[in-house]
Parts: C-alpha cells; sequence; structure tokens
C-alpha cells in the first residue's frame, strides 16, 4: 500500500468515526399535565435532566445502549414524581401493581415482568428475566420469587406509600375527580438509546391504571406493544392507553413503517400517534433511529420527556 492509498483510507475512517451517532431519550408519561405547579415543573424538570445526562454519560464513554435504558428508567422509577416503581399508582384493592420490560435491539434479547408489587425496581427484574432465564415475562408471585432467588432489591409495600395517589384513588371509586382519573390512566416512564456501536436499546415501566382491576396488565411489559428495539431500523417506548397499544403493537409498528414503507422516523411515529387520536386513543412516544434521529409525538395536554445525543443539546420539556 502507497502513501496516498493509506492516507484516504485514514481520512475515510476518520470521516466515519466522526459522523458516529449515538443519543438517549427518556419519557415520564403523557397525560393531562394541567394545574402542575411551578415547583412541581421545575422538580420534573430536574430530574429529567439530571436522569438524560447519567444516561448519555454512559454512552458517550462508549458504554452501551442496554445499559443507558436500564439506568435511566431505574432512576425515574425511584423518583415519586412518576407513575412507576416508588411513584405508582394504586388499584381497586389500593396496592400498586407493577409492570416493566427490557429489549436489546441487537439479538432482540427481552425481559418483562408484570404485576409486582413489593420489588423496588421493577426493570431491573425485567433485565434478569432476559439474561438469566429462557423466559421473556414473568409475573405476579413467580416474578417476585425470582426476583427474591437471585438478589433483586425487595421492599415493603410502605415503600410505595403516596399520600396524593391514595386520595385520587378514594377520589376515583367515590367519582369525584374525573381529571385526576384521568390524568393517572396513562402515565409511564420509558427511555429508548442508540450507542456508538449502532446498537439500539427501549426500555418501559408503569404503575398501570389508578382504581384498576387487580391482575390488569398494559402495554408497558408487552414486547411490541409498550417497548420494542431493532437495530438498524429503531427503539421506541409507548405512554398512554395501554389496552389500545396493545391492540394496534404501537412499539413495533412504528419500525415497520420505517423497514418496510421507507418512511422517515419522524413520519412514522407522528401519523401512528395521530390513528391513535382519531380512535379517541391518548398517549405518545419516544423514539430513535439507527442514524440518531429522535422523534417524541403525543396527542395528550402535554408528555413529560427529555433528551441528549451527539448532535443535540440535552433538553427537557412538558408540554
Amino acid at each position: 500500500m502507497n502513501i496516498r492509498s493509506f492516507l484516504i483510507i485514514f481520512a475515510m475512517s476518520s470521516l466515519l468515526h466522526s459522523e458516529e451517532n449515538f443519543g438517549i431519550v427518556v419519557h415520564g408519561g403523557a397525560g393531562v399535565m394541567s394545574g402542575l405547579s411551578e415547583e412541581r415543573q421545575q422538580q420534573i424538570h430536574k430530574k429529567i435532566q439530571e436522569t438524560v445526562s447519567e444516561a448519555y454519560e454512559i454512552l458517550e464513554k462508549g458504554g452501551s445502549s442496554f445499559d443507558a435504558v436500564e439506568l435511566a428508567v431505574s432512576m425515574l422509577e425511584d423518583s415519586p414524581l412518576f407513575n412507576a416503581g416508588r411513584g405508582s399508582v394504586y388499584n381497586s384493592d389500593e396496592v400498586q401493581e407493577m409492570d416493566a420490560s427490557i429489549m436489546d435491539g441487537k439479538n432482540r434479547l427481552s425481559g418483562a415482568v408484570a404485576s409486582v408489587s413489593t420489588v423496588k425496581n421493577p426493570i431491573k427484574l425485567a433485565r434478569k428475566v432476559a439474561e438469566e432465564t429462557k423466559h421473556v415475562l414473568l409475573v405476579g408471585e413467580g416474578a417476585e420469587r425470582f426476583a427474591r432467588d437471585i438478589g433483586v432489591d425487595i421492599v415493603d409495600r410502605n415503600y410505595f406509600y403516596h399520600e396524593e395517589r391514595l386520595k385520587r384513588l378514594l377520589n376515583s371509586k367515590n367519582k369525584i375527580s374525573k381529571l385526576n382519573e384521568n390524568a393517572d390512566k396513562i402515565g409511564t416512564v420509558g427511555a429508548v438509546a442508540l450507542d456508538k456501536n449502532g446498537n439500539i436499546s427501549a426500555a418501559t415501566s408503569t404503575g398501570g391504571m389508578t382504581n384498576k382491576m387487580p391482575g390488569r396488565v398494559g402495554d408497558s411489559p408487552i414486547i411490541g406493544s409498550g417497548t420494542w428495539a431493532q437495530n438498524g431500523v429503531c427503539g421506541v417506548s409507548s405512554t398512554g392507553h395501554g389496552e389500545f397499544f396493545i391492540k394496534y403493537q404501537v412499539a413495533r409498528e412504528v419500525c415497520v413503517r420505517i423497514e418496510y414503507l421507507n418512511e422517515e422516523l419522524s413520519d412514522a411515529a407522528e401519523s401512528i400517534i395521530n390513528e391513535l387520536n382519531d380512535l379517541e386513543a391518548s398517549g405518545g412516544l419516544i423514539s430513535i433511529d439507527h442514524k440518531g434521529n429522535i422523534s417524541a409525538p403525543f396527542n395528550t395536554k402535554g408528555m413529560i420527556r427529555g433528551s441528549q445525543t451527539n448532535k443535540t443539546d440535552l433538553i427537557s420539556k412538558i408540554y
């Protein structure tokens, strides 16, 4: 190889490296979002920005998107601000039942849990299901027994106590506050990420609906509905009225339209959310494609979200 050929190859390699794309998008649920005090809005922005920043640091240092989305969702689960983990809403028996899922787009490795009530971080247990069992989804007592067996953090149910959300349940039962009931119907947290190796991952976690029937499971732990990741295409985490997101396989549908209809990410994501709106199904989604482009459409009055990529600065938004 002569010097000129070497320089050309070196220049091409450097160009490819400089165009390496990566990033993280998170959400804290879509819903009514009206009446949020300035103080509460600032608390939400602070937590979202902190979460995005820490997850982005993993990616910036060459870490995996799988690690990044797990960290992001677990941080949101630890906050009482969101309807997941510690902030989960109550079912009709005045108990929190939580669902979560995670997916690696490299090999479609997936794990999920549903109807768990003593697991501190359902998303961490979902990852253990993916990596340490032959299964994809564990539910209820079986999922919690697995958590105890492998040493995932188990907490007393008092850890999840949330006075405001318990009052919302009681109001809902008494049909006093339709606004609060609707506000809690579609809360979820999630994350999608693209790492420097081109791997895409997605994760979602929720406490479900206020006053839901015991044992009700929404879209969040359903691969293809609430969570989807596919290398070379896109990653999606959904938040909304779960029954509709299950029926229309919303998360995977975004990637399907990109893969088979050659649509751009924003077109695919926005058209699906608009179609759901026509069905009177409320919600939104976050997404990232294999080029590092992001899209976060919603048809509600607000969706808590934040993002950072190698091409865009850290941002957080509610409306």
